[in-house]
C-alpha cells in the first residue's frame, strides 16, 4: 500500500531522512513546471539493511530505481534506499565527493571534469541514458511556422537560428554542435539560448527562440501544443550520446565497494527489466505494460496514456557507458575554452562495478526478464 503524501519536492536540495522508508520525490511535469512529486515506496526488508544514499534529478530515466524496488532487487541485496531530489545532476557533485551520498544520476558536464581536477572524488561507473536507435529521448524541435513556410528544410537552416539548450557546459552543447555539423555549419553560426525545459513551451509559441533541444516528456507537449515540429531525434544526429550516467562517490567506492557492488547488481537487473519493457521506440515490449503501471503507480503523473506515446530513454543493460561519446563532449568543452583538458573522461571512468555485477548476473538476453 503506497504511503502517504508527505516528503520532498524535485526542488528541494538538502537531504532527508524517512523513517519507513518511503518517501515522496519529483518528476518532470510534462509542461511548465518541474517541479512534480511522486511517492514511492523503497522499503527496508530488513532492519540491518545497509543504506545507500542516492542523489536523483526526477527524470524518467530514474526508473531502474523505481523498478528496483518494486521488483524487490534492492532488498534482495539487503540495502535500504535514501534518496534526495535534485534539480541538477551538478549539484550532487560536491555531497558526492564528501560521502554524504553515494551514488548518483545525472548529466556529463564541465563542472563535472572540474570538480574532479579541484580534488572532488567520485567516479562514473555505469549507463544511465544514451540515445540508442529508435529512442531519441531528446529531439530537435523547430517552430511550426518556420517549417510551414519553408524556411526551415535541414539542418543548414539552423545558420542563424536561436536554439533553446538546458544549461550551459553541458552534453545538450555537443548535441546542438552535432546538429550544426549535419548542416555544414560552425558552433557560432546559431545562437544558443539557456533556459530550463519548462521554459522551451512558451519560448517557442511566443517565438522567443526559434528551435530547441528538448527531453521528454516536454518534447511530446511542445508537439501537442502545436507550436514545434519533431524535425530529429538526438538518437538520428548524434547516435548513442552518453548524455546521463551512474556516479558514485570516492568515499562509497573505498570503504564501502562490496555494498556498492550489491547496488549495481540490483541497478542492471532493474536496468534489464527496463530493457524487457522496450519495443518499437516506446514502452511497448513484454514488460512494457507493467514499467508502465510502475511509473504511474509511483509518480504523481498518472498518465499511462504518457508514458506509452512519449520516447522513453535507452539504458545500456550491461551498464556500458560509451567513452567514445563523453570523449567527442569532452574535446568539445575543450574546443569552446570550457575546459583545460587537464581531466578527461578516462579519468573518471571506472567500469569495474558494471563488469563485476554482469559477471555474476550474467550476460544479458533480450526477453529473458520476462520469462
Amino acid at each position: 500500500m503506497m504511503a502517504p503524501n508527505r516528503g520532498i519536492h524535485i526542488m528541494t536540495l538538502h537531504r532527508r531522512k524517512f523513517d519507513t522508508g518511503r518517501f515522496r520525490l519529483g518528476l518532470p511535469r510534462l509542461f511548465a513546471c518541474m517541479a512534480l512529486s511522486v511517492t514511492a515506496g523503497l522499503v527496508a526488508t530488513s532492519a540491518r539493511a545497509e543504506t545507500v544514499r542516492v542523489g536523483i534529478v526526477g527524470a524518467s530515466s530514474d526508473a531502474p530505481f523505481f523498478i528496483a524496488d518494486a521488483k524487490g532487487y534492492f532488498s534482495a541485496e539487503g540495502l535500504a534506499l535514501e534518496l534526495t531530489s535534485f534539480d541538477s545532476g551538478a549539484k550532487m557533485v560536491a555531497p558526492l565527493g564528501t560521502g554524504d551520498l553515494d551514488a548518483g544520476g545525472g548529466a556529463v558536464s564541465v563542472g563535472l571534469y572540474n570538480a574532479v581536477k579541484r580534488g572532488v572524488g567520485l567516479k562514473i561507473v555505469a549507463d544511465k541514458v544514451h540515445y540508442g536507435p529508435g529512442y531519441g529521448f531528446a529531439s530537435l524541435l523547430v517552430r511550426k511556422s518556420l517549417v510551414d513556410t519553408g524556411k526551415f528544410k535541414h539542418y543548414g537552416d539552423l545558420k542563424g537560428l536561436r536554439v533553446a539548450i538546458s544549461g550551459v557546459g553541458i552534453g545538450d552543447e555537443s548535441v546542438l554542435n552535432e546538429a550544426l555539423k549535419r548542416g555544414g555549419l560552425k558552433w557560432a553560426d546559431a545562437t544558443p539560448v539557456y533556459m530550463g525545459f519548462a521554459q522551451h513551451p512558451p519560448a517557442l509559441a511566443n517565438g522567443a527562440v526559434d528551435a530547441s533541444i528538448t527531453n521528454e516528456p516536454t518534447s511530446t507537449f511542445i508537439q501537442r501544443q502545436g507550436s514545434a515540429i519533431r524535425f530529429a531525434g538526438n538518437d538520428e544526429f548524434y547516435p548513442n550520446q552518453q548524455t546521463a550516467v551512474l556516479l558514485y562517490g570516492d568515499p562509497f567506492i573505498k570503504n564501502r565497494r562490496p555494498v556498492a557492488l550489491k547496488f549495481m547488481r540490483a541497478y542492471l537487473r532493474a536496468v534489464r527489466f527496463y530493457n524487457d519493457a522496450l519495443a518499437d521506440g516506446r514502452l511497448a515490449g513484454p514488460n512494457g505494460p507493467e514499467v508502465v503501471s510502475i511509473l504511474t503507480k509511483y509518480s504523481a503523473l498518472k498518465d499511462a496514456d504518457l508514458y506509452r506515446v512519449i520516447t522513453p530513454p535507452a539504458i545500456d543493460p550491461n551498464g556500458v557507458v560509451n567513452v567514445e561519446s563523453l570523449t567527442k563532449d569532452w574535446q568539445f568543452f575543450k574546443d569552446t575554452g570550457q575546459l583545460d583538458g587537464k581531466v578527461g573522461p578516462n579519468d573518471i571512468v571506472d567500469t569495474s562495478f558494471a563488469a563485476e555485477a554482469v559477471a555474476a548476473l550474467g550476460p544479458y538476453v533480450a526477453g529473458s526478464s520476462a520469462k
